[in-house]
């Protein structure tokens, strides 16, 4: 039975404009910083340092000093764009060997070594709990200047023996993301395993996949929100490229390709009251309200609060989307301790069908439909995740810290949100439907604990960190499944199975892990090595729907890595070099006819090997990297009757990969890059396949995106990326191809002032010419193709009150 179609709620409006009013009412906090205040419209041109610092704080309302001989001699380069007095002083400063402190609206610049000096409190190496401990925005202010890296806490980009990349808050509100896909669309190693508009966003990044439910929150997983992982409440999205289970733990899901970290907001230290109101296609209204304050004497304590509220018709004809999302952050942070508690509830609901994939039957495959045809109209699904995070870090001395977190989250689903599969399809079109109306929940509790010690021995430094994790989970599902004929071009509507009425518990999870990893520092930190392993335990029970036991899986690895980072040429350069691992968990024989029949493998140990060169110009940053990433999995040998499963079946992805982002010129800024994998299959099943391509694995694959801030017009800044991925095969045989595709995507924005409040226009169409196009795979093992995104065209409006 069809539900009722959803329609934008006015109510919604009226409920902002009550909050919006209650905000304004706040005790207004005095002020005591820069790093919140608000944004201003700059177009400094390439000038001496001192007369550029001299402007910005007249512009700023600032008072500024600085020693004349510190900055004399030094030039500032350009700076343009929508700032605070904060960014815009960390790029005129960028590469000159000076800092900023600040106390109240007094700035002072001095050498940088000084400056840490007497920064107070210190900020030192981090779990990340807070905002003011995450690295500084980069030049450009569309990535930062470091992520996190596991158990590391953060580190800068220079300092960190990865791939990696950390896109800023700045970058979500610019681009209109709203989900955590729409901001990983920067990078060019990631490509996503599901069809646009799906309820489930999937990832794969070098070659091997990492799902929706493998997202960690600061570092945690089994947190984030199921589905698609709202943005709204987000600081960063963070993405260290490969497996890294010593670094991270093994994801629940056991994705091997990268680890995607999420950040949350913390109050800034001025007050703040922004509202974001946007449309797009093809009647989807959304309002989101962002509120921070800090209180106390010192500004103690913080809280962030966001929200948001999406409703109405999508590309996808005849399907409606609704979306609530409610975030609240509190924070604390003293001399020694800082805390945080965090705590989200987010629903989405569909109606009206859902994008199908699309799984070939011959190797003639027919042109991609039109991304608005409904295949599976009526379809309707559910998500709902909910979730509390407490987080604290002590500095028990100078020398030594500790750190815990703990997290709780239920997740519950019903409908027809995967599983919708256009099956067994003809070159003319003709296919078999599967649909799958289920009932499941997936409930969740997190914790870490650790103790991160700094100390010397023999003129060698060191940064020991200790670290547990342990993740429990409880899955239990039921499902209904029917099919029915169609035809992509014309499908039918079908009859929609009835959804089960009760999920029984169907799986328990535990994951536990133990790392000691040391971080040596010599030759006045310009070489840096890391060692270390971790010891991970992996637990997992099935249970029939009458409760039953019916698989027992119990297996631990130990997961070493190394890594170097080396700077012979000071800080601009950086030589790195790693050896990791990642975790899947290990498969078991449940072929009858095996001679080894309910063996249980240890769990897989996916490799990688990369090296890898840096450079700044403190305006503009690339990394070029080499990289091989080789995955076991299981296959049989010996008799087809009689087989002998072994785990020696082994997919390897070698690749170069070229990430750039900054300001490439005055008003000009670049983020994205290229990459050339040659994916293999190195051993399958009696060599049938050796030496094929591997599935999902295209040989190119690059994003690049500009931003230019037009000199005619002050506050107007222009916007385009081009996406493109070559052709690629969708089964270990190689006879299903896919051709290549490429995506422009094109928008403008708009910072001005209405009636005296600071205000940001933007406008933005993705897939701009509409290309219809199969856009990847779902699966190494099943010849299931995704579909691109059909043209869609958005537009905001963001007001701070």
């Amino acid at each position: 039975m069809r539900r009722a179609r959803f329609t934008p709620a006015p109510l919604a409006l009226a409920a902002a404009a009550v909050v919006l009013n209650l905000a304004s009412t706040l005790p207004a906090q005095a002020q005591a910083s820069t790093t919140a205040a608000a944004p201003l419209t700059l177009d400094l041109p390439a000038q001496p340092l001192g007369q550029a610092l001299n402007e910005l704080a007249r512009r700023a309302d600032l008072q500024l000093s600085f020693p004349a001989d510190a900055v004399a001699g030094k030039t500032a380069p350009a700076v343009s764009g929508r700032l605070t007095p904060e960014q815009a002083l960390q790029r005129l400063l960028a590469g000159s060997g000076l800092a900023a402190t600040v106390d109240g609206q007094r700035v002072v610049v001095k050498p940088a070594d000084a400056a840490r000096e007497s920064a107070l409190p210190a900020v030192k190496a981090s779990a990340g709990a807070l905002a003011s401990e995450l690295p500084a925005a980069h030049a450009g202010g569309q990535v930062a200047r470091g992520a996190r890296v596991g158990a590391l806490g953060n580190l800068s980009v220079m300092d960190t023996p990865f791939s990696s990349v950390a896109y800023t808050a700045e970058l979500i509100a610019e681009q209109q993301a709203r989900s955590v896909a729409d901001v990983l669309v920067n990078d060019p190693a990631t490509r996503f395993t599901t069809s646009a508009g799906h309820a489930y966003e999937n990832f794969r990044v070098r070659g091997f996949d990492v799902n929706a439910g493998d997202l960690a929150i600061d570092g945690m997983y089994g947190l984030a929100p199921v589905g698609h992982s709202p943005v709204e409440y987000l600081e960063r999205v963070e993405l260290l490229k490969g497996p890294s289970a010593l670094f991270s733990g093994m994801p629940p899901g056991g994705g091997v390709g990268g680890v995607v970290n999420l950040v949350p907001k913390r109050a800034g230290d001025e007050p703040l009251t922004r509202a974001t109101f946007g449309v797009q296609s093809e009647s989807q209204a959304e309002l989101a309200l962002d509120l921070g304050r800090r209180f106390g004497e010192q500004k103690q304590w913080g809280l962030r609060v966001n929200t948001a509220y999406g409703d109405g018709d999508t590309t996808l004809d005849e399907q409606s989307k609704k979306r609530e999302f409610l975030s609240a952050a509190l924070d604390f942070r003293g001399e020694a301790l800082t805390a945080t508690l965090d705590a989200y509830t987010s629903t989405e609901k569909f109606d009206g069908g859902t994008p199908a994939m699309y799984w070939f039957a011959t190797t003639d495959i027919p042109g991609a439909p039109d991304p608005s045809t409904n295949q599976f109209r009526n379809g309707w699904g559910e998500l709902k995740s909910k979730a509390v995070i407490a987080r604290a870090e002590y500095a028990i001395n100078e020398q030594l810290d500790a750190f815990a977190g703990l997290g709780r989250r239920n997740h519950d689903y019903s409908g027809f949100i995967n599983g919708t599969h256009a099956r067994q399809i003809a070159a003319n079109g003709d296919y078999t439907g599967r649909m799958v109306g289920q009932l499941g929940y997936s409930d969740s509790s997190s914790a870490e604990a650790g103790l991160r010690a700094r100390f010397a021995t023999a003129g060698v430094k060191h940064e020991l960190v200790l670290h547990a994790t342990r993740l429990t989970q409880e899955d239990g599902s039921a499902v209904n499944m029917a099919t029915f004929a169609s035809n992509i071009y014309r499908p039918v509507t079908p009859t929609m199975v009835a959804v089960p009425g009760a999920a029984p518990k169907t799986g328990e999870t535990t994951l536990d892990s133990l790392a000691l990893v040391d971080t040596l520092s010599f030759l006045d930190d310009r070489l840096r090595l890391t060692l270390g392993a971790r010891h991970q335990g992996v637990e997992t029970k099935s249970f029939a729907s009458t409760g039953a036991l019916t698989a027992h899986y119990d297996e631990s690895a130990l997961t070493p890595a190394v890594a170097v980072v080396a700077k012979p040429w000071g800080q601009a350069i950086s030589l790195y070099a790693n050896y990791v691992q990642g975790l899947t968990k290990g498969d078991t024989v449940t072929d009858t006819a095996a001679t080894n029949y309910q063996q249980v493998f240890e769990p897989y140990k996916t490799e990688q090997m990369e090296l890898g060169v840096k450079w700044t110009t403190g305006t503009f940053t690339n990394t070029v990297s080499l990289f091989e990433i080789t995955k076991p999995t299981m296959m049989a040998t010996g008799s087809s009757a009689a087989p002998t499963y072994s785990d020696d079946a082994e997919k390897r992805v070698r690749g170069v990969e070229w990430n750039s982002f900054g300001e490439l010129a005055r008003g000009l800024r670049v983020l994205g890059g290229a990459s050339w994998n040659q994916g293999k299959l190195t051993k399958t099943a009696y060599g049938q396949y050796d030496g094929n391509d591997a599935v999902g694995a295209p040989h190119w694959q690059g994003n690049l995106g500009a931003e230019w801030d037009t000199s005619w017009l002050p506050g107007l800044t222009l916007s385009a990326r081009l996406a493109a991925t070559s052709k690629q095969y969708l089964d270990a045989a190689n006879t299903q191809r896919i051709p290549g595709w490429s995506q422009i995507d094109v928008g403008a924005r708009y910072a001005t002032r209405l009636m005296g409040r600071p205000t940001q226009w933007r406008l933005g169409v993705n897939n701009l010419f509409d290309r219809h196009y199969y856009a990847g795979s779902f699966s190494d093992s099943t010849p299931i193709a995704t579909l691109g995104p059909k043209r869609s065209v958005a537009a905001s409006m963001t007001v701070d009150f």
